[in-house]
């Protein structure tokens, strides 16, 4: 089943905060400069990748010097306008390292639920792939606050693969797939490989948050899936410990938990 991962050309890629940063809530910088490679990496064998980035307001407490994620939505959008400009200058300075270029969009709901709105995104989306840049996405948290509330981007990443009909989602988190019971508490978790199709049960199976600087668990995973899914869009939730997972979900490797496009 996932020999089909070998053909993906356009690649989501949507690193979440746990993966970005320590349990402090400050920049795991050796990680980020992996995943830079990694990324630059896919683009040299000429594939599409575009990156979908969370982070800003952990970074942005970080550097606030806040103990914890805050809750007051206004200093929450404050910590992103913090966290973003630190974000973007990281990438910028490992992606460089590679001589690889990216760009930066912020996008709201209106980016994707207006159709004008829409259109002009999917346009500078397509060029920015074409010319071989790697766009770096993220919400924009300083004026929207969906994702703040809800999921840590991961819903934003499949509306973005979707929007691009891109061939595969990859999101990486602080834990290596979807367990029938939570594996930081049951020994007994077995990892699922697999998934056809996102049913109640699978539902149940997903955990809660698991970072005290993130928003996003493994409930807005499976609500990622099945938005790829119902859109044809094959997507892999795997731990973003070591970023060179991507090359072997790319490789067709049983790492993480599948979910098949298109089943649905």
């Amino acid at each position: 089943m996932r020999e089909k991962l070998k053909q993906s050309k356009r690649i989501v890629v949507k690193v979440g905060t746990s993966t970005l940063t320590y349990e402090n809530g400050r920049l795991n910088l050796k990680r980020i400069e992996r995943m830079a490679w990694v990324l630059s990496d896919l683009v040299n064998q000429g594939k599409e990748v575009v990156l979908v980035t969370s982070g800003a307001i952990g970074v942005g407490a970080a550097r606030l010097s806040f103990a914890e994620r805050p809750n007051e939505m206004k200093t929450k959008q404050a910590a992103a306008a913090v966290g973003q400009a630190v974000l973007i200058q990281i990438y910028q300075n490992f992606f460089k390292e590679y001589n690889q270029a990216i760009a930066q969009i912020l996008l709201t709901k209106e980016e994707i639920e207006n159709e004008q709105r829409h259109i002009n995104t999917l346009n500078t989306l397509h060029t920015l792939l074409e010319l071989g840049i790697v766009p770096i996405i993220n919400a924009n948290d300083t004026i929207s606050t969906y994702e703040i509330e809800f999921s840590d981007n991961d819903n934003l990443s499949a509306m973005v693969a979707k929007m691009i009909k891109a061939d595969l989602l990859i999101i990486l988190t602080d834990i290596d797939g979807l367990y029938h019971k939570d594996p930081r508490i049951n020994k007994d978790a077995e990892r699922i490989s697999y998934v056809a199709e996102v049913t109640e049960d699978i539902r149940k199976m997903a955990g809660q948050k698991g970072s005290k600087f993130s928003v996003g668990g493994m409930a807005t995973k499976v609500q990622a899936a099945e938005i790829c899914q119902k859109a044809g869009v094959n997507m892999v939730v795997a731990s973003g410990d070591d970023p060179t997972v991507v090359h072997k979900i790319i490789d067709g490797e049983d790492v993480g938990t599948f979910f098949e496009g298109g089943k649905v």
